[in-house]
């Protein structure tokens, strides 16, 4: 779980991005920040895994046995938190000169202290997991397609049995079919490993397929937080005006009104 207590994050040039935002994110639950360009939904993902220190405020993770507030570490203590955070990047960000395979052993060579045969047999198991075949363990990313690469990704990012897991955009590029799959993986996982998951994300069907937990960001505050089954229900204009832009969405709105 994360706990976002009142942060603030004011730029150098003295714009105030965020604005006195307070959530929550549950494990085992997808979390989902929506919101139109520029309400401060990247800011808000990039403060709550440290790339961005905040302003003023705290963004808490909850443990089975401790908290951790981010505003509090070093650098170094920063880093080991990491350890327990998987990512998932809006364009995948495979290495290019290495395969499938190593791609995903990666941040066990790097993290683990594992030896070589225990790291191999991890990667194996999460590449099977996301429902890669074997076959194409040795391919390199060119060789792959795009919904392909997407998993080998997630893969990747659940290597190290994170407690966390971000994801910037992660159906961005792909056809609907596909997106449809790498939502239900999302899903699945994060139930199935009892994960925070956190998507930043503008994508309609996601919200309305997996969102667990919605935070809608607008001008930099928290404007509304529920499911994607209290979104039909909401009473908050500029919401409604983000969510139902479309005639198909205004259309399933009619019908669960």
């Amino acid at each position: 779980m994360i706990e976002v207590k009142d942060i603030v994050k004011t730029f150098e040039d003295g714009v105030t991005v965020l604005d006195h935002v307070s959530t929550e994110m549950f494990d085992g639950k997808v979390n989902m920040i929506i919101g139109q360009s520029g309400s401060g939904k990247t800011v808000l993902m990039k403060a709550l895994i440290g790339l961005h220190r905040v302003t003023s405020g705290h963004i808490v993770y909850k443990f089975n046995d401790r908290e951790v507030d981010l505003a509090s570490l070093k650098e170094k203590e920063l880093r080991m938190l990491h350890r327990n955070v998987g990512m998932l990047f809006q364009g995948s960000a495979l290495f290019d000169s290495q395969t499938v395979l190593e791609n995903v052993l990666f941040p066990l060579e790097m993290f683990s202290d594992m030896n070589d045969s225990d790291k191999e047999a991890r990667a194996r198991f999460c590449l099977e997991r996301v429902n890669i075949p074997e076959r194409a363990f040795n391919l390199m990313p060119s060789e792959i397609s795009g919904g392909m690469q997407k998993r080998v990704a997630i893969a990747r990012a659940i290597t190290m049995n994170p407690k966390y897991l971000f994801c910037d955009e992660p159906n961005s590029g792909l056809d609907p079919k596909t997106s449809l799959v790498i939502d239900q993986l999302i899903k699945d996982i994060t139930e199935e490993y009892n994960i925070c998951t956190v998507i930043n994300s503008h994508d309609m069907n996601s919200i309305m397929e997996i969102g667990d937990n919605i935070i809608f960001l607008r001008n930099g505050k928290k404007e509304w937080q529920g499911s994607r089954h209290e979104i039909f229900h909401a009473d908050n204009e500029a919401l409604n005006d983000f969510v139902f832009a479309s005639e198909l969405f205004k259309k399933v709105k009619a019908e669960n009104g």
